[in-house]
């Protein structure tokens, strides 16, 4: 609980045997404290918040109806959730009124829940004993916040084109598609980082692959969420990185697969402000 208070988190769901540990965390921090009755979320006035419907089959989640239901939000209460899969759950109650949530056991559910068919449910209620998972949960909901931000791009004069011989170049295939416009934020310097246009567009020589971006030489920086980077060199199958666009909108994607591979290079240096640079094999930048 203090971890989830420390970021931002303070509604908290209680059994209706535990209102006294529901104040004594209300007089030391500022909560809401919810709780569970007869199928039911209630507030500290005995004010129905959300009807909780328990499902194990498939058959029972068809039969639901949430219209039904008494109170605005619906808590989805999975009791073998491995048999019906998010997508379920999302489709179901679509045009409905009622705002719902599902209880994850695990971060990594909770963001299922969150993305399922693009849309997603309502929010979650995180069931859980380890700090660590609000933790984890909480990183997750930065990142989402992150990609609704839009990155200032600043266009720069390029000042130098030199073949620079042979290197160990980086080629990234993400599990998510590109379109014109888009690729990886890439560059010798964490302060200056260059787009770097995906393979999204064919030409006289390749096919279309809108998956992949010849990134750069493995000593580049990459931009990955939270605003930091990594070395090209550092990626893997399953790291997330960060998509940007002509006009800065960011968005995140999950690496499937890094190629190194021994190419010729060549050194691009643009001027802004100051000078910078970055290596590459072929142009796309």
């Amino acid at each position: 609980m203090t971890a989830a208070v420390e970021r931002g988190w303070n509604t908290f769901i209680f059994g209706s045997e535990h209102r006294q540990l529901a104040d004594d965390w209300s007089s030391i921090a500022m909560i809401n404290p919810l709780f569970i009755k007869e199928g039911e979320v209630l507030d500290s006035g005995s004010n129905r918040v959300a009807t909780i419907f328990q499902v194990s089959t498939p058959e029972e989640l068809q039969q639901l109806q949430p219209e039904n239901a008494r109170a605005e939000n619906i808590v989805i209460d999975l009791l073998d959730w491995q048999i019906i899969p998010a997508e379920n759950i999302v489709a179901a109650f679509q045009g409905s009124q009622k705002t719902v949530f599902a209880i994850s056991n695990t971060p990594s559910e909770a963001q299922i829940f969150l993305e399922a068919l693009e849309l997603g449910l309502g929010g979650v209620v995180l069931k859980v004993e380890e700090a660590e998972a609000v933790i984890e949960l909480k990183e997750y909901f930065d990142r989402r916040n992150e990609s609704s931000n839009v990155l200032n791009l600043t266009k720069g004069t390029v000042t130098k084109i030199q073949v620079a011989g042979m290197g160990d170049r980086v080629c990234v295939d993400l599990c998510s598609l590109m379109k014109p416009g888009e690729g990886l934020l890439v560059g010798s310097f964490a302060r200056g980082l260059f787009l770097v246009h995906s393979e999204c567009l064919e030409s006289n020589y390749i096919a279309s692959r809108p998956f992949r971006v010849n990134a750069g030489p493995v000593h580049a920086y990459i931009s990955v969420p939270g605003g930091k980077t990594c070395y090209l060199s550092e990626l893997k199958a399953g790291k997330e990185v960060m998509i940007a666009d002509q006009k800065g909108h960011l968005r995140t994607a999950i690496v499937g697969r890094v190629k190194i591979e021994t190419r010729p290079l060549i050194l691009v240096e643009a001027k802004v402000c100051v000078t910078y640079s970055i290596t590459k094999h072929g142009l796309s930048i």
